[in-house]
């Protein structure tokens, strides 16, 4: 493992790389950030034991919701946004 000497980076101009920030994937596959900043989600209990919902109910779970502004740090954090 080598150590590497800050002061001798600075004087010769270079600089040490920062660390990146990883996307949870999982995350960025369930989550949608609209152009105004809103997060957009699916709704659960759609997709699976559906002859028991009525038509209406279908049809709403089927729509995007916008994530609750509790929750929105936390996923634009995992989006890597913030």
């Amino acid at each position: 493992m080598v150590i590497i000497n800050k002061k001798i980076l600075k004087q010769e101009g270079k600089t040490m790389a920062k660390k990146k920030m990883k996307v949870s994937k999982t995350a960025a596959k369930r989550f949608k950030v609209t152009k105004n900043g809103k997060i957009m989600r699916r709704h659960a209990n759609a997709w699976h034991k559906t002859g028991k919902k009525r038509r209406s109910t279908l049809r709403a779970l089927r729509l995007e919701d916008v994530v609750s502004q509790a929750d929105k740090p936390r996923i634009l954090r995992l989006l890597g946004k913030k």
